[in-house]
């Protein structure tokens, strides 16, 4: 089946040029025009790759802290029956495991070090079906003994604090205690058995475990504060939520990992969204190139246009020659962006740490950042917008020059050749 002419004419204006010249000034041009299309490709793909990456990192370190969903009694009181409400919960389809908790706020000290830090009692025998940190860590949570008021600090406050496996840490407790000589704080003496490292600055900088016990001593609590339970699909922790508010005690609450970091993940997705937007911009740039790259070919082309309108070429075949050689730049710059935006994306955990090395230096300090290696994770869900989107852009740059050549008039074309 023979090739269309116009299809054939569009590619040898595409890629012709002598090596000198007029015809070789428009063919680098054009080459400049895909290059600045596969450049801003590659960058929407690497910055939503890596944005996706970051997302899916802290999210996977927080919720190896924190829980998929979390039960409270009414009013943040003690849950009244803990065993009907546990064994409700572990009934449903998704959830995997459930254990209590006790969380309150409270300062550790050494010497003249304070540190303000959030305390969660928990069940040394419970804690792993709930925390993937806790499930790592198994053989440190169990040096937590009822009545020996062990303490496990998070790796970063332990360090803050200048602190080792064996050392004594005060505990100071909320709420004094009325003596004659009027309200003093109420603290205990803690023993560090042990530290735990979730990969998440926030909480390895603020979170200290004891057991479940201690808490409700130290602070006068009845029972539990609340349930923690693991899902077996995160992403489904809204519509199991939702369920469980029908199903459990209307004096019990129920609130999923999406509520208690919404402002994060909020945060995060603006920013992804504006992120998109102008680094679309940049590939809407690269693709308008097209329009004065085109222009430049159709008035160099004149000529030609006259005398393939002269054997009969119609308006219409001349458009398609050069809405093909349009289309052509954009399908080659989308096409070498796409790889090599894939490719920097799938290799950033390799490139980034050969820079940082190279240039001493580290982009992600763990202090500001959460996590301190560049993340990636390419979704086609990003890809195929980005590519479609660049397809669309030099498409329509292509049209108005494409026009003008279709209008070319053959006598006036060939008067001064």
């Amino acid at each position: 089946m023979p090739i269309p002419y116009e299809l054939s004419l569009g590619w040898r204006y595409t890629r012709a040029g002598r090596a000198s010249g007029r015809n070789g000034f428009i063919s680098f041009i054009s080459a400049v025009s895909m290059l600045g299309i596969a450049l801003g490709v590659a960058a929407l793909i690497i910055v939503l790759s890596v944005m996706n990456g970051f997302q899916k990192e802290v999210r996977d370190r927080m919720l190896g802290v924190i829980s998929h969903i979390e039960v409270y009694g009414a009013g943040g009181g003690a849950i009244a029956d803990l065993p009907a409400a546990l064994a409700q919960l572990r009934r449903h389809p998704e959830v995997v495991g459930a254990a209590p908790f006790v969380a309150s706020q409270a300062l550790l000290g050494r010497g003249e070090e304070m540190k303000g830090a959030l305390i969660r009692g928990i069940d040394p025998a419970l804690e792993g079906q709930v925390s993937d940190v806790a499930a790592q860590q198994q053989a440190v949570l169990q040096q937590l003994k009822p009545g020996q008021f062990g303490i496990v600090l998070g790796a970063e406050l332990g360090r803050s604090m200048g602190v080792r496996a064996g050392d004594g840490v005060a505990l100071i407790v909320p709420g004094g205690q009325v003596t004659p000589a009027g309200v003093v704080p109420r603290l205990k003496q803690m023993t560090v058995v042990g530290f735990f490292d979730s990969g998440h600055f926030e909480y390895d900088a603020t979170l200290a475990l004891i057991h479940q016990d201690d808490a409700l001593r130290l602070f006068r609590l009845e029972g539990p504060s609340g349930v923690r339970v693991k899902l077996r699909d995160l992403h489904q922790a809204r519509e199991v939520a939702g369920e469980l508010m029908v199903s459990l005690p209307q004096e019990l609450l129920v609130r999923d990992w999406t509520r208690q970091n919404r402002t994060w993940f909020a945060a995060v997705q603006v920013e992804k969204r504006m992120m998109f937007i102008i680094l679309t911009l940049i590939v809407a740039v690269a693709a308008f190139n097209l329009v004065s790259t085109l222009v430049m070919t159709v008035t160099d082309k004149r000529a030609d246009i006259a005398i393939l309108r002269t054997l009969g070429a119609s308006a219409r075949s001349i458009m398609g020659i050069f809405m093909v050689q349009g289309a052509m730049v954009g399908l080659v710059g989308t096409g070498g962006g796409l790889l090599l935006g894939l490719l920097v994306a799938s290799n950033i955990d390799v490139i980034v740490p050969a820079l940082e090395r190279l240039l001493g230096a580290s982009f992600l300090p763990r202090d500001i950042y959460l996590i301190s290696r560049m993340p990636s994770d390419p979704q086609a869900a990003d890809i195929v917008p980005v590519a479609l989107i660049s397809l669309v852009l030099a498409f329509l740059a292509t049209l108005y020059p494409s026009w003008r050549a279709s209008r070319v008039k053959p006598a006036q074309a060939l008067r001064y050749e």
